[in-house]
């Protein structure tokens, strides 16, 4: 318990030299938050806020315990080490930032540099406690995004004792439940157990920047980008809808944002446009055609019924007519059958040509034959027989 309490105490006159080391080195050159808790195998991002005068300087990421000995990581104008570190600065901001993915054990002293020409380097530190299980302060994302006129809500977790905080990188703070950081109002609630909720109202883009969570001695860098709100138009003649970005009123917009989602709308409807060009005549044009091929269609089947219909009405038909006649011949004897005699007559039939059908044959002559034989009777005589003579 004893050596537990020494290492405790080493550690907090360290600390406490580190800090004192970093104010006798530029503290008013460079703002960066000083203690972060993080999780082995995750990923964190540090933002360095720094002065005007250093705009056009090189900044760099520099490891170690003591600054007069720490190595370059990586540096804005060329890159050192692995691929788990990067930096980039945005100098409108005067903020650069340095990125370290795959945190191990060995991830702990670091110091936010800025390279000076003819004269001694500045640099603030800060200290990564790398646990294995969840981290004491943490945000489930450090990149927040909001619109102008409109809130957002951070979710600051955490495991350790000490006053609740919300402040601006290089700015003031709010303590308790509500203040107002730059013109943005911010209420703290803590309703759930281990969360502290921080509501940023009435954004602008001003707003934009970074913020941080703070408990006791951690700290946990977010970042607010604050855009306008895309807004929903529909144009009367095309009835198509586009998306562009206006402002609410009494909101000041930053132009080149303003050009940019004009410039992404204007692309959208062109080629929405275009394809209401090409898609649209050629299905009406594919309906006209499968209309027209259906009425040539019943076209054709009723003119040639009505060929087959003219081609029977037009042929006349011309019926010959015979009679057949018997001729009895009388027998010579009364009980004996006659004979008889039979005609035999043709039937034709001619048809005259019809004027459609140019291939017909002008006569079609059918004979038919037939035998008829009538046969009367006779009539029998009777020969009385002989009276006998008493």
């Amino acid at each position: 318990m004893l050596l537990s309490l020494t290492l405790l105490t080493d550690m907090a006159v360290h600390h406490s030299f580190l800090v004192i080391l970093a104010a006798l080195t530029g503290i008013h050159s460079i703002t960066a938050v000083s203690e972060v808790s993080v999780k082995a195998g995750e990923s964190i991002t540090i933002p360095c806020l720094y002065d005007s005068q250093y705009i056009n300087h090189v900044k760099y990421l520099c490891g170690g315990y003591y600054f007069a000995s720490c190595s370059y990581v990586v540096k804005t104008n060329q890159n050192y080490g692995s691929g788990r570190f990067s930096i980039s600065d945005d100098k409108k901001q005067r903020i650069f930032t340095v990125t370290i993915k795959d945190l191990t054990d060995q991830d702990t002293h670091y110091w936010c540099s800025v390279e000076i020409n003819r004269g001694r380097d500045v640099g603030q530190y800060f200290h990564l406690s790398v646990t294995r299980g969840s981290p004491r302060l943490y945000v489930d994302h450090q990149e927040i995004k909001g619109f102008n006129g409109h809130s957002v809500n951070i979710s600051c977790k955490y495991r350790n004792a000490g006053e609740k905080r919300f402040c601006r990188l290089g700015g003031n703070c709010v303590t308790g439940t509500r203040g107002s950081i730059d013109g943005t109002t911010v209420t703290i609630t803590t309703r759930v157990p281990g969360v502290f909720t921080v509501t940023m109202s009435g954004l602008t883009t001003k707003s934009s920047g970074w913020y941080s969570c703070a408990t006791g001695d951690l700290q946990m860098p977010v970042h607010l980008t604050v855009t306008a709100k895309p807004t929903t138009t529909t144009h009367a003649t095309t009835g198509l809808t586009t998306t562009t970005g206006l402002s609410p009123p009494r909101e000041t917009v930053n132009p080149s944002v303003s050009e940019d989602d004009t410039r992404t709308s204007s692309c959208c409807s062109f080629s929405i446009h275009l394809k209401s060009i090409i898609i649209i005549p050629l299905s009406v044009l594919l309906f006209i055609l499968m209309v027209a091929l259906f009425i040539w269609y019943m076209l054709k089947g009723k003119k040639q019924n009505e060929a087959e219909s003219s081609f029977a009405a037009t042929a006349e038909e011309n019926m010959v007519y015979s009679t057949v006649k018997c001729k009895r011949k009388p027998g010579q004897h009364t009980g004996v059958p006659v004979e008889e005699e039979v005609i035999y007559s043709n039937v034709q039939e001619k048809r005259k040509p019809s004027r459609k059908m140019s291939d017909a044959k002008s006569d079609v002559e059918i004979i038919y034959s037939s035998v008829v034989t009538v046969k009367q009777q006779t009539p029998r005589r009777v020969e009385e027989k002989p009276k006998s003579v008493r």
